[in-house]
């Protein structure tokens, strides 16, 4: 079996015939597409042409949860099933969640620049931090991650509320959103991308939150009016924000959050470990082997 894995990174796998290809490499994409059976994919969008281009493709496996960087009904005209692989990442954006809250709080990209500038010490009072225990954080989603990231949050000392798609009205931590923005000191995001999700967090939503608080995403970058939260930045509104995800990725370097030292950024990769990537390919090569034997694939999506 053919699988084209869309990363740049080599692996290989019994029985499995699998090229490699970088996600920035357009031309050896579109070299490999034609004999493909299986696609990896990560993050560079699967659209109809690609999928046109590819005769022989029978699945496109997410290598993560979101999928949507898939055209799903393109696939699903065509026959191609999709499939994905939720809470494989989990451990791991949890954790960089977590680091970017405690990045932002103790103005880590202030610090930074200033150390290795020479200005080290003494430390400027104006950038004194604040710690994670006693502060109420306000998890966007009620989800594998947001679960682990509220027992580490717990653990640290922190108040933990939640909300979620479905109301659990019986469980005193949950809020309804509008609520659990007034509520809440930090506000990390861990739901999917959607119609209804899109600008989830806008001027208006971001103004519910308390002045000096901090935003956290690590799930999609269009959760957030990222206009809207530049200004409530710059006007010192919010304490600051921690980003793995922007609305247009990769972000741009004219990106004005960019320029903000009450932000710390990253590259959408708080799902970047190599634990990640063991529990990615051994779902990946189930669903290949049950995909050869006719069997029902896990986690299918379409």
């Amino acid at each position: 079996m053919r699988v084209l894995l869309h990363y740049d990174m080599d692996h290989a796998e019994p029985g499995l015939d699998i090229a490699s290809c970088s996600e920035q490499d357009e031309a050896r994409f579109a070299e490999l597409l034609p004999d493909a059976e299986v696609i990896w994919h990560v993050l560079r969008p699967l659209t109809a042409a690609d999928m046109d281009r590819a005769p022989k493709l029978r699945l496109i496996q997410k290598l993560g949860t979101g999928v949507n960087t898939i055209d799903l009904d393109a696939a699903k005209e065509r026959g191609i099933a999709v499939a994905n692989m939720p809470g494989r990442n989990a451990q791991a954006v949890a954790e960089t969640s977590l680091l970017l809250m405690l990045a932002a709080l103790r103005r880590v990209v202030a610090f930074d620049a200033r150390t290795k500038r020479g200005e080290g010490w003494p430390a400027d009072r104006g950038l004194t931090g604040g710690e994670l225990a006693g502060r109420t954080v306000g998890l966007l989603g009620g989800g594998e991650i947001a679960s682990l990231l509220r027992g580490m949050l717990e653990a640290i000392g922190a108040r933990v509320l939640y909300t979620s798609r479905r109301p659990r009205r019986d469980d005193p931590a949950w809020r309804e959103l509008d609520d659990l923005l007034r509520a809440s000191d930090i506000v990390s995001v861990h739901v999917p991308l959607t119609d209804e999700t899109h600008h989830l967090l806008d001027a208006g939503r971001l103004a519910l939150l308390p002045e000096g608080a901090i935003v956290v995403n690590t799930a999609r970058g269009a959760v957030i009016d990222e206009a809207a939260l530049v200004d409530a930045l710059a006007a010192g509104r919010l304490g600051g924000a921690g980003l793995d995800v922007f609305e247009k990725e990769p972000a741009d370097a004219s990106n004005p959050l960019l320029a903000l030292d009450n932000v710390v950024v990253m590259p959408h990769v708080a799902w970047l470990t190599r634990e990640t990537w063991d529990r990615y390919f051994a779902v990946a090569v189930e669903n290949c082997r049950r995909l050869a034997r006719g069997d029902a694939l896990l986690h299918r999506v379409v």
